[in-house]
Order: structure tokens, then sequence, then C-alpha cells
């Protein structure tokens, strides 16, 4: 039976309506639309190929066929565009030959085709790797395409079990789907426990049986929000966690700031899991908890624990403001100073209204959606520079509203952080968005090991973007906006995306399982 309930955010919006209970959990766990060990530097280990010959999928992943003759004709051929592949450091002017689904060749010397896409002036890249967005419905996915995304990874957990997510998204998805496991929705659905509520060891027991399942039916990582199920005890993470390592997948983590009030408190529980399982670990959006206000110590604690042995990385999303519902429990009494932030901090989303205390309490029992203008600039500067930490935009677009991440996460990054500000070059920008999630990810999950790069033998997810240009579009009143700049994307060799727009007709997305032993 699939799943045929309605999108996240609008279940997120009614379950925080019903009450603070075992029903809203998924309402709170979201946040509105809420390989292996990570490499150090930009997580590229490769050599550069001879000069005319591009990179091709080693054999640790997949064996590329042998090289096309020079007099071969293509499916398709990107030429003349910069083509940077963040995997090997190959960065050059090169044409790229596809044939069906598979890049069959990168080469400096012009190849023919029988479609030709003129990439001159532009750069051509492996497609965008999302790990931290939700399920990828239509109108949703087709904005992430527009952001020049090709892999939709919801690890911030799906509300739904893996049998009824793979069956509603199978052989209809735009984009390439997978997901975690997601503790705060199965613990409240499957066993009634209600977020403040701690499991008994028999319900942990019953949880930890039910996330080995589920991994078994193609989740590739065990999510925990214990920020939006304060009641959670180290016990259940501990449980869960052995659950991930005994089958090589990693654990992500919205921590539990809200509840402890310091960023140190809050990556230190995360850490302990890691040490007390061995299980890799990851920080989810860092830039709004465990880092702010004190970005560089955070990262510096990360960078502690790797030194020590301990697998663990972070993602971010590159904005000075995050955003959910009033109604959920990152406003909580005390929530200013938790923040250092005031009621005119707020802006409803889909409009330009700045809150005031009146209104705050008007909204908040209406449970309206609010940014808040809570992330020091210098905090966004400081984690982009950091090489552990990926892009990730915690968001996907539903019924046209939700915090603009949704649909210009990407596009922001490459243009207001790489072209403009110079936080990070165009390269570290695309390794964060391709080659540092696939990596995070691929170890039990062969198809990623296929992606994230342009190379000969892997996927041809391909993303082809103006440098120049390429820029968000979509802001708080109106994040229904597609990016600039994103000119083509191929997703499995098929043309998801032109200069004209989304090609809502094509459903080339496969389903991201763990293949496991």
């Amino acid at each position: 039976m699939t799943d045929s309930r309605p999108p996240s955010p609008d279940r997120r919006r009614l379950l925080i309506a019903l009450g603070y209970g075992t029903l809203n959990v998924a309402a709170l766990a979201r946040l509105l639309g809420k390989h292996d060990r990570v490499d150090k530097a930009l997580a590229v280990t490769s050599h550069r190929e001879p000069p005319g010959d591009g990179p091709k999928v080693a054999s640790a992943t997949a064996q590329a066929d042998p090289e096309p003759p020079d007099d071969h004709v293509y499916d398709v051929v990107i030429k003349g565009g910069r083509v940077i592949d963040t995997a090997s450091h190959f960065d050059r002017i090169a044409d790229v030959g596809i044939d069906g689904a598979t890049i069959a060749a990168v080469k400096s010397q012009r190849l023919k085709g029988g479609q030709i896409i003129d990439a001159t002036n532009k750069v051509v890249s492996a497609g965008f790797i999302d790990l931290l967005s939700y399920e990828p419905d239509d109108y949703g996915a087709r904005y992430k395409i527009g952001d020049g995304v090709t892999t939709n990874l919801g690890m911030h957990g799906i509300n739904a079990k893996a049998i009824d997510f793979f069956a509603r998204y199978d052989g209809r998805c735009p984009v390439h789907f997978g997901g975690a496991f997601d503790d705060p929705w199965i613990r409240a659905n499957l066993f009634g426990i209600n977020p403040g509520q701690a499991a008994s060891p028999t319900q942990i027991g019953q949880l930890a049986d039910e996330c080995d399942r589920q991994i078994h039916d193609g989740w590739i990582g065990v999510d925990f929000e214990p920020e939006y199920t304060p009641g959670i005890a180290f016990d259940e993470m501990k449980a869960l966690a052995d659950v991930a390592k005994r089958n090589d997948v990693p654990c992500f983590f919205h921590g539990r700031f809200s509840a402890v009030g310091t960023n140190m408190a809050t990556l230190d529980e995360i850490i302990e899991v890691a040490k007390q399982t061995g299980a890799r670990v990851h920080v989810e959006h860092i830039i709004s908890t465990g880092g702010t206000f004190d970005m560089a110590n955070s990262l510096k604690r990360l960078k502690e624990a790797r030194n020590h042995g301990y697998d663990v990385s972070a993602c971010m999303y590159p904005y000075d403001f995050w955003a959910t519902y009033l109604g959920s429990p990152r406003f909580n009494p005390g929530w200013q100073e938790r923040f250092r932030i005031s009621y005119g901090d707020l802006q409803v989303a889909g409009t330009n209204q700045r809150l005031t205390a009146a209104t705050f309490s008007q909204f908040q029992r209406q449970n309206k959606l609010a940014a808040a203008f809570a992330i020091p600039e210098e905090d966004v500067r400081t984690c982009l520079q950091d090489p552990h930490v990926m892009i990730g935009s915690d968001a996907i677009l539903t019924n046209g509203n939700n915090h603009p991440r949704a649909t210009g996460c990407f596009a922001r990054t490459l243009g207001r952080y790489a072209r403009d500000e110079k936080v990070i070059t165009l390269p570290e920008a695309l390794a964060k968005m391709t080659i540092l999630p696939a990596r995070r990810l691929e170890r039990q999950v062969p198809a990623l090991r296929k992606k994230g790069r342009l190379q000969r033998g892997a996927d041809a997810d391909i993303t082809v973007f103006d440098p120049d240009t390429v820029i968000d579009m979509s802001t708080i009143e109106n994040p229904a906006q597609y990016s600039k700049g994103i000119e083509w994307v191929l997703i499995m060799g098929q043309i998801a995306k032109n200069p004209s727009g989304v090609d809502e007709n094509v459903r080339a997305g496969q389903s991201i399982k763990p293949v496991l032993t």
C-alpha cells in the first residue's frame, strides 16, 4: 500500500495545531520542509588525468566500458564548456560525450553527437546532490531541478515506512530519491511514544528492530531529532545507532539546542553517540543548530572529534535566517535569549510582515510559518570555508511556500558566496554539493558511487550553468522562484531542464537504496 498522506509541510502544520502530543511529531520533526570517512580538504583523492583525456570512474566504484573510438557519434555531446570534476580535480575546457544514461567520454578534442548542447562560457558539473531534503513531490522536485539538483535525499528523515515511500515514487519521480529512517515519526506513529516521553526498554528494542527492517527496505541512514523529541534518552539513540553501525549507514542529527541552550552540549551529545557506537554521525544544518554565534569553536569541536578517530561531518544552507512554525519547541519560552533576537526579527513566510509582541501571540496560536533572522553573516562565511561542511537545503517547496532555501540554496552558494563574495572558490563550492555528499553516503549505496562525479563511466547526471549569472531569486515573500543561470540539467542522460525551463514530462529519477550484505 502506498503512502497517500499530504505533503510534509501541510501535514506538519496540521499536527502541531492538534497539540504537542503523539500525532504532532511529524510536524515538529520536519522544521519546514524542516565514503565513508570524509576526506581531508575537498575530499578528493584522484590523480589528474593526462592532457586531453578526462577522468573515469575507478574500478572501486564501477568500471567504465572501453572508450569509444574517435569517430564515435554519441547520443548527446555537451560541447566546449568548463568541465569541473571535483573528485579528480579535472578542470578544463572539454567536451562531454553521453551514451544512454552514462558519461562515455570527457575529452579536450571535439566530439560528435546526435544532439549537441553548446556549453561555451558555461560550467559543466556533476548534478548537485541535496542530502538534506524531503519527499520529492512533483512541485518541489521541479524547483530542485531548477536549482541544479539531480539527487534529492531526505536524510532529515522521511515521514513514512521505506516500503511505502519507494512504492510512491518508483518510476514516476523527476529526480533521484532516497532518505533516512525517521526516528521521531516512527516512535510516534508506530509505537505511540509522545515527543516529550522516553521510550521504555521494550520500546527501544522494538524501535531498533524496526530500524533494521527499514534499512533493509531501502533507507540509507538514520535520522534523530532530539530538539523535537525532547523526551528521547541517550539509550534510544545508542540502540538505533548500533543498528546503523551494523548496517554501515550514517546517523543524522538535528541537535538538542533549544533544550540544552549551548552549542557544545548539543554537539557533545551527537559525538558521544559516535564514541559509544562507532557509527558515522552528521550534524544537520549546523548553521542554525549547533554552531550559531560560535561557529569557529563548533567546527573546531568537530575537527577534534575527527582527530580522535570519530567520523563526524556537517551540512549547512547559506542564509542568515532559519525558519519554522511558531508552534514548534523552537519558540518555547526563552527563545529571545537563546537566539538573540526579538519579535521584529521574525517575518511571516510568504509575506513581508515582521512581528510584534501582539502579532506573535496571535500567529503562534495559528501556528504560522516564520523566518527568524538569527544567523550572523560571519557564521555563514566561517561555515562555508570548512572543507568538511556540505550544502544541504533542509527544505523542499510545497504549496508555494517555504524558506527560500527550498528553491535557491545551490545557486546562492555558487553566485553570492563563490563568485560575488569569493568566500570559497567555485570548485570548493561544487565539491560541497557533489562529491562530498556522494562519498558521505556511498559506502553501502553503490548508486552513489556513480554520482557526484563528472567522469567516464559515471551516471549522466549533469548540471550546466552560467558562472556569470547563476544566483538565487527566491525570497521570504516569494520563495516559488526558479534560480537564475541554471541552464541545462540532465538526469540519466535525459534533459530535465533546458534554457526554456523544466520539462515536466521527464521522470528519470531512480531510487537510492543500500545494498547490504
